[in-house]
């Protein structure tokens, strides 16, 4: 695993040439690094459940067609909300990341940034993110409010469970159920379902994630799934992976989604097993592909769920 020296300024898992660090001013990139603007992987993955809720309520109600402004705010509400709940994970797992060669050249750690101006940073995104969140209806706001509670305990739980990757679920599904409450104002057993798969399939790759880390997880004594697993971690997602593709498939099922929708997903489907058929947990640069990917599947069954409302 590459170990970046602190005082390069960059980060670990980001990618060489990123926009932020070629083009951003100096001031600004210690803050766009704690935020992950320089890896947008994460905003997409908190983004693409609020799109399938949008979708899969479309096609519960397809008169009232697809709610293509809620969209817009949701994708900048996902940045935004990423940003500040990544920049409180940084601010808690400060001592954490100094012990850990992938994130000791944060910002916090590395000193580009102290823990209160972090906290600054952290307060102004999540004012900007409850700017978006009052564009919607009551029900969404209580609800968007309830989810902060997810995001603020998430930080905490690898050091009291094995089941981390569970509360990052709980999170950062939630906006299967905030997309379907933005368009229709009230919940159902149909949202709910898209939400549980969508746990399902943050613990799976979020798992995928964890075994860049295994190592020196162990010696800190951080927990995650996939030092649980150990050596049953493909199995193991590979069951995550099919109980969240069943349960997605319940969700556009319930909402009045049929053939289309079956036969579209089938592409989201075989990303995730291609996941775990080349997965190989004992090369450090095999699981981070295999996470990013799960951006495909996003679109994949984003589209899925429009095909189905058009159709």
């Amino acid at each position: 695993m590459t170990d970046i020296p602190p005082q390069s300024g960059t980060v670990a898992d980001a990618q060489k040439g990123n926009w932020l660090d070629s083009y951003a001013p100096d001031w600004l990139k210690p803050y766009g690094r704690m935020a992950r603007w320089d890896r947008p992987i994460g905003f997409w993955l908190l983004f693409w459940p609020c799109a399938w809720g949008i979708a899969l309520a479309a096609v519960a109600f397809p008169e009232q067609g697809f709610g293509w402004w809620h969209a817009v705010l949701m994708l900048i509400g996902a940045i935004l909300m990423r940003g500040a709940g990544c920049t409180f994970n940084d601010i808690v797992d400060r001592d954490i990341d100094m012990k850990v060669a992938r994130t000791r050249s944060r910002p916090i750690p590395s000193g580009q940034v102290t823990a209160k101006q972090a906290l600054v940073f952290l307060i102004i995104q999540t004012l900007l993110g409850a700017l978006v969140l009052f564009q919607f209806n009551r029900f969404t706001v209580w609800a968007g409010v309830f989810s902060l509670v997810l995001v603020a305990i998430y930080p905490f739980m690898k050091r009291i469970t094995w089941w981390p990757q569970l509360f990052l679920g709980l999170a950062f599904s939630y906006g299967a159920l905030v997309g379907w409450t933005g368009e229709t104002g009230t919940l159902g057993w149909a949202p709910i379902l898209l939400y549980l798969g969508t746990i399902l399939w943050v613990i799976g790759y979020d798992t995928i994630y964890a075994l860049q880390d295994i190592e020196d997880d162990a010696l800190v004594g951080v927990k995650s799934t996939a030092r649980l697993f150990g050596d049953i971690v493909k199995p193991a997602v590979a069951t995550l992976y099919v109980g969240a593709f069943v349960l997605w498939l319940a969700a556009a099922i319930l909402a009045g989604g049929g053939f289309v929708y079956a036969i579209l997903s089938l592409v989201g489907g075989g990303v995730l097993a291609w996941q775990v058929w080349t997965l190989d947990p004992a090369d450090p640069h095999n699981p981070k592909p295999r996470f990013v990917i799960n951006h495909y599947v996003g679109i994949a069954i984003t589209l899925a769920l429009m095909a189905e409302w058009v159709w």
